[in-house]
């Protein structure tokens, strides 16, 4: 069964990645150098990964432009945890696409884009507070919205990989259950996608980005990336052994978002 276990974001910098998003949402961090954890208060699992380093293990090529076709959800209890997550996103040298307010796709919501290009959506289930605000916000919810050609096509992918649907709003709107501590995982279409976080939906090469199943055996990378091919998607690097000793391979999906299955 394939879950989204990690997120890994390709970053130019990771020192000052791991700067921003310390200051910014307060996770749980460890490493160093061109790798660092991000524990998101326990619902989901981010890494920060050198983009040139990142993009050469997985065969891709790093440039990158425009919209990358996914965005991360954070979301929250109340409006004024989102507009102080904004607020200190822009403090510390984000692009704030959308100011925190009202709307109607997640009752108050702001957007900003990160230093590293990652372009985030902070939400709140409610447009009035009920209590003072967190310090730091602490979120309900860390997701993944994949922006897709088509969502059904998407979905049956995921389903075929063991995937379980947990809201389905046919072509606008479909997620998966998520396993304890880990992101959601969310499909919408790519053009729906982008007008709702206020961005062009034009955008060319890499998506800076790699979904993380940790896998327990070198037996299970091999069926996951089986199982890939079998659903319409490709390897895109075949399973081998690292010089660290891991076991791992790529697969894309129908619309080419990269999957790292590995086992230690």
């Amino acid at each position: 069964m394939l879950s989204l276990d990690n997120v890994t974001l390709g970053v130019p910098d990771v020192p000052d990645a791991h700067e921003f998003y310390t200051s910014v949402l307060s996770p749980t961090a460890t490493g160093g150098g061109q790798f660092v954890q991000l524990d998101m208060h326990g619902t989901g699992q981010l890494s920060l990964h050198g983009i040139e380093e990142l993009t050469s293990d997985a065969g891709a090529d790093p440039a990158t432009s425009g919209f990358r076709g996914y965005i991360v959800s954070y979301v929250v209890s109340q409006p004024s945890e989102v507009a102080s997550l904004v607020d200190a996103a822009s403090r510390n040298g984000a692009k704030v696409h959308k100011p925190a307010k009202k709307a109607l796709f997640g009752a108050f919501s702001g957007v900003f884009q990160a230093p590293d290009g990652a372009v985030w959506k902070v939400a709140a289930p409610t447009k009035k507070d009920t209590g003072p605000a967190g310090d730091p916000p602490l979120p309900t919810e860390t997701g993944i919205i994949l922006g897709v050609s088509d969502p059904k096509v998407s979905r049956a992918f995921y389903v075929a990989l063991g995937m379980t649907v947990d809201r389905d709003y046919g072509t606008s709107y479909i997620d998966f259950h998520p396993n304890p501590g880990t992101c959601r995982f969310c499909l919408m279409p790519r053009k729906d996608l982008a007008k709702d976080v206020g961005i062009d939906r034009d955008g060319a090469g890499s998506s800076a980005m790699v979904l993380d199943r940790r896998a327990g055996s070198r037996h299970e990378v091999d069926a996951r990336l089986a199982e890939a091919v079998a659903a319409g998607g490709q390897v895109a690097v075949a399973a081998a052994e690292t010089s660290g000793g891991d076991y791992v391979g790529y697969f894309t999906d129908p619309d080419g978002f990269l999957w790292k299955v590995s086992s230690a």
